[in-house]
């Protein structure tokens, strides 16, 4: 069950790249948020400790108990709606202490690996494929509910991974993206008015600068200001002065632009690239069909995470809460990315 983790070359230059994105994102988060610390320390050491724990133990073990998983993760989603801290109108945190876990962003490791499971350990069915597809919506819904509406895309992103990566017949695929596309309009219905306002202030937020188009703009105002080699760590005018919201966590880039100018968002961006390089590589290698649907699943998850928050912050794409994978301040987004990739470097032979 448990092993010492002999990583290979593509190993270690994963885990070298998670270091250099935790050092930079350290530097960064004591400059523009100073009281984050010493309490975010604790995420972080917490992290690294979960992180060789489950480098310790086999793919296959995680396989065996992934419906163990899932059911604890449909326990941990509900938790929040029981005894969750609300905040800003979402119950999405769940209080320990003087600290707190958002628990969607825990368990997306364990419903990819469930997932990978269900599909390849039998041949695919109609029947089994549509209970696949409740098992899917139970936890989406859960979360969409928090409202935590970044997440779920980003979970229904990842098990769209995962499918692409089995045996299902491409016809499937067809019919679920004919489903999804009657769909789209009442997704509309369903959103909150917040989100609605920031598709439309997307397509022009220079109509409400003070208003519902501010974020956008001071944030490409911080990365064009950045220039080539910053204005230095604590001397970012949008970050220092609080013009930049949220500069710890939805706008990490635009703030890293800002104090390390183009240099330092260039080395975040090589960074995360050799991440998802690296997963590319054992994807490619993995040691069965379950695996390979797992690796799936988490490098669309991440790749599109990283898409998303950069775009955004770069006024590409609308605003979302979606933080950059292991640079943005969030204890629980960076143990679930810990995890996932901690969990992704087992499914690798050696």
């Amino acid at each position: 069950m448990f092993k010492s983790s002999v990583f290979s070359v593509s190993g270690w230059i994963l885990i070298l790249s998670i270091l250099i994105l935790l050092s930079v994102s350290t530097f960064v988060l004591h400059s523009i948020e100073p009281s984050l610390y010493p309490d975010y320390f604790v995420y972080v050491v917490l992290s690294a400790v979960l992180f060789i724990i489950f480098t310790r133990i086999d793919f296959d073990i995680f396989s065996l108990f992934s419906p163990h998983l899932y059911v604890l993760s449909i326990l941990l989603l509900i938790l929040p709606l029981i005894i969750g801290q609300v905040t800003r109108g979402a119950i999405r945190w769940i209080p320990i202490g003087s600290f707190t876990i958002q628990s969607s962003e825990i368990v997306r490791a364990f419903l990819m690996i469930f997932f990978a499971t269900y599909l390849t350990s039998k041949e695919l069915s109609i029947s089994r494929l549509m209970k696949l597809i409740v098992l899917f919506f139970l936890p989406f819904i859960l979360i969409l509910i928090q409202p935590s509406l970044g997440v779920a895309v980003l979970t229904a992103i990842g098990f769209l991974g995962v499918l692409l990566a089995s045996s299902i017949e491409k016809k499937y695929f067809l019919i679920g993206l004919l489903v999804f596309l009657i769909s789209v309009p009442g997704l509309w219905f369903i959103l909150q008015p917040y989100q609605r306002q920031r598709i439309v202030t997307f397509v022009n937020p220079e109509q409400d600068p003070l208003g519902s188009g501010y974020n956008s703009i001071q944030s490409t105002i911080s990365v064009g200001s950045g220039r080539l080699f910053g204005r230095g760590l604590g001397e970012g005018v949008q970050t220092q002065l609080e013009f930049l919201p949220e500069k710890h966590t939805d706008f990490i880039f635009a703030a890293i632009s800002e104090e390390l100018g183009f240099v330092g968002a260039l080395l975040i961006i090589c960074a995360l690239f050799t991440l998802l390089f690296s997963l590319i590589h054992i994807l490619g290698d993995s040691i069965n069909p379950t695996a390979r649907a797992y690796v799936s699943g988490i490098f669309l998850i991440l790749f599109t995470q990283t898409m998303i928050h950069i775009g955004m912050n770069m006024g590409l794409l609308p605003i979302t809460g979606v933080p950059l994978p292991l640079v943005s301040a969030g204890g629980s987004s960076l143990i679930g990315t810990t995890l996932a990739v901690a969990i992704a470097l087992k499914s690798k032979r050696n």
